[in-house]
């Protein structure tokens, strides 16, 4: 849908503050990194980018401090202290979308309006899809790596636990950073090998899924670490009830004849990935997709209906892994098509679909997968270099010390090292 008369129109009677060139809701990874590199690319763009939160986190550090390597602080900064220099923060949340009108409506009522929008939410985790989790975690043994605030009990269950039995859960698609469940479980089981504790204590993987990851290159070196491990692996066994104070889940999943059932475990420390999906807001939204995921093009991530507005991130629905290297990629494609769209061209800049996800392994090492749509493997460096179907030193370098430095000084600021887009 072509909004151009009623944009033109509505600049000449809206107010300077509460109308923009380009206004971004979200200011996750993507959020920030389309200002910064629209800002880059054409620096007198009036950009205002939405989002309630006072703190922007690192998220792919979150697995890191449940494996007792960072903090929460190493992985925390100030929101405002992110916004590129040129564009401005409004603290206030999204209620409503009218893209016929070129307008978002925020919780207060204020309208802002726009020539260009960029939609990127992030994912809602929904803990309260699985009974009673809600009412339990932080506690008698609960935890999750996907909440910074629960993450450090997550160490301190690992490191308190002598024997017993510990329980990993992955629910199904799509969740951002799908190895994230693996990882809670290898870094985790690493501690207790090392700690001499293993044979102590039984693992076991509940997934929701019926394959160990998505992309078939990778799964033998991540086999050979659940065999390490000794880890008990239940397909098709997705979490829908929790008791924490009697330490049971229930996974509902098939029996052999096809039926429907429950199967019941005790735990002593269960680690819960959440169910996901898109925000209210969003599924509730114009932009939506019968999914209720913001409907993109694949390629352009421009909306498939509303030609003024594009989306990326975890709340879209395109095919690729839900990860903040997705998300580099995709924050230059999506700046160059709105220049594009400025200067009348048309949009030639194409997303892959390339995902990362480093799967750490153990204490040292990571499996580093990277892949595009189609589950095509789309290594950044030669194998010769890094070899990323096999767990690797190198890897774990680069996730612990050079990815945090690309995210705060590069991928926040609009550098686009090794991602710049090209035109198809």
């Amino acid at each position: 849908m072509d909004n151009s008369n009623s944009q033109a129109s509505l600049s000449a009677r809206t107010p300077q503050d509460t109308f923009y060139d380009v206004v971004i809701v979200g200011a996750g990874a993507a959020g920030i990194s389309v200002a910064a590199s629209l800002l880059a690319r054409r620096g007198m763009t009036r950009i205002a980018l939405i989002d309630p939160a006072k703190t922007h986190y690192y998220q792919p550090g979150f697995t890191m401090i449940g494996g007792g390597i960072f903090t929460a602080k190493q992985v925390s900064r100030p929101m405002a202290s992110l916004i590129p220099r040129g564009a401005k923060l409004i603290e206030s949340a999204v209620s409503e979308f009218s893209p016929d009108d070129n307008q978002v409506v925020l919780e207060n009522g204020q309208t802002i309006s726009y020539r260009r929008l960029v939609v990127c939410p992030g994912i809602k985790l929904n803990w309260d899809a699985v009974e009673g989790l809600s009412d339990t975690l932080g506690r008698n043994g609960v935890t999750s790596n996907y909440r910074i605030d629960l993450a450090p009990y997550t160490w301190k269950l690992v490191t308190g636990m002598t024997s017993g039995r510990a329980v990993f859960t992955q629910p199904p698609m799509p969740i951002k950073c799908a190895g994230a469940p693996q990882k809670a479980l290898y870094l985790s089981a690493d501690h207790w090998r090392r700690s001499g504790l293993i044979d102590n204590i039984d693992i076991d993987f509940y997934n929701a899924g019926a394959v160990l990851f998505g992309v078939a290159d990778y799964v033998p070196a991540l086999q050979s670490y659940m065999d390490r491990y000794r880890a008990n692996i239940h397909y098709t066994h997705n979490l829908v009830k929790v008791d924490g104070d009697n330490k049971r889940a229930w996974f509902a999943t098939k029996d052999a004849a096809g039926n429907d059932v429950r199967v019941e475990t005790e735990f002593d420390m269960l680690h819960v990935c959440p169910p996901q999906c898109a925000p209210e807001f969003i599924r509730n939204s114009p932009l939506a997709d019968a999914a209720g995921w913001i409907d993109v093009d694949p390629s352009t991530l421009r909306h498939k209906r509303y030609t003024n507005v594009w989306g990326l991130g975890d709340a879209v629905n395109t095919a690729n892994a839900k990860t903040a290297a997705a998300v580099r990629k995709q924050a230059p494609v999506v700046a160059a098509n709105i220049v594009a769209d400025i200067q009348g061209e048309a949009q030639s800049y194409q997303y892959d679909g390339y995902g990362s996800c480093p799967l750490t392994v153990e204490r040292g090492k990571i499996v580093l997968a990277e892949f595009a749509y189609g589950g095509k493997l789309k290594p950044t460096l030669p194998t010769w270099i890094l070899e990323g179907r096999q767990p690797t030193a190198l890897a774990w370098h680069m996730k612990k010390s050079l990815l945090p430095a690309l995210y705060w000084r590069g991928m926040l600021k609009g550098h686009e090292l090794l991602v710049r887009p090209a035109k198809a």
